[in-house]
């Protein structure tokens, strides 16, 4: 019939398939967990992973840092076949293990090595967080300590980039070893007066706080990084006190004489290279004396 041409036909909401939904390459886009801004994946990389919208710096892989920081192809690294045991045989300790080298690609929870920012010759440690919350177990402890002793040999200025959750507790005591072991390294290379750039990034705990993090001629930190010896919830709970606001963050700790400088992540390479500069100009005047 005539009207039948002209009947409204009935909408239908349509529901998106799964084969449609598979078509969203995955990992395309990545919110802040700060501020909770939705940013390109590709954006965000351009960004050295600096929110745009807030300067939240996001957690970086050892891999990463070392390639948006040291000379282009300048990396020598150290030990980089060593691997950790189980020594207590801890519940489950060897699968997460496992677990964590397929994730990240790593063996353990630094990466260690020497190579050059601005053309400047350097030992370099860079923890990695997604590895096991870069916990210190004793491979982590004497990964970092060779590298102190290799920076001590060759008199390297040493920069650490530390990242971590604190000791390994599924070593127990042969991971709170790691703290006497590396902070004595640490002065063997202070006697010889040799320079070491600590850089905190957040967030750094527990027993890499309480030893070689906090042992730089200079500490630097990136901006809103987490840095104290136990977290603010367990002070808390401990001393029965509300803390301050903001508190253990970077511009805290700045304010109270903990830490020397806020340097963003822009300007990290740079910064480091004007300190390795100062640096390489005083041994050459006091030699030349």
């Amino acid at each position: 019939m005539l009207k039948d041409l002209f009947q409204k036909k009935r909408k239908y909401a349509v529901i998106p398939s799964d084969k449609a939904k598979r078509e969203v390459p995955e990992g395309l886009m990545i919110k802040c967990t700060a501020c909770g801004a939705i940013q390109f994946s590709k954006e965000l990389e351009k960004n050295l992973k600096v929110c745009s919208s807030c300067g939240f710096h996001m957690r970086l892989f050892a891999r990463e840092r070392l390639l948006w920081t040291l000379d282009e192809d300048s990396l020598v690294e150290y030990d980089a076949d060593m691997v950790s045991g189980d020594p207590l045989e801890f519940p489950e300790n060897t699968a997460r293990l496992a677990k964590y080298a397929e994730k990240t690609g790593l063996l353990e929870a630094v990466v260690t090595g020497e190579g050059s920012i601005g053309g400047f010759p350097v030992a370099v440690c860079v923890m990695s967080f997604d590895f096991y919350g870069g916990s210190m177990g004793s491979v982590v402890g004497e990964k970092i300590t060779r590298a102190i002793e290799e920076a001590t040999k060759k008199r390297l200025p040493l920069i650490i980039f530390s990242a971590s959750g604190g000791a390994r507790m599924q070593e127990g005591i042969l991971s709170l070893m790691q703290m006497a072991k590396t902070s004595s390294a640490l002065q063997r290379f202070s006697e010889q007066g040799n320079l070491f750039i600590s850089v905190i990034t957040h967030p750094t705990t527990g027993g890499v706080n309480a030893s070689f993090a906090m042992l730089g001629d200079l500490i630097v930190s990136e901006p809103g990084a987490l840095l104290g010896f136990a977290g603010p919830d367990v002070i808390e709970q401990t001393i029965g006190q509300k803390l301050p606001d903001n508190f253990q963050t970077a511009e805290f700790n700045l304010r109270h004489g903990q830490i020397d400088m806020i340097v963003t992540r822009k300007e990290m390479r740079q910064t480091l290279t004007k300190i390795l500069d100062l640096h390489a100009v005083k041994e050459d005047v006091s030699n030349a004396g």
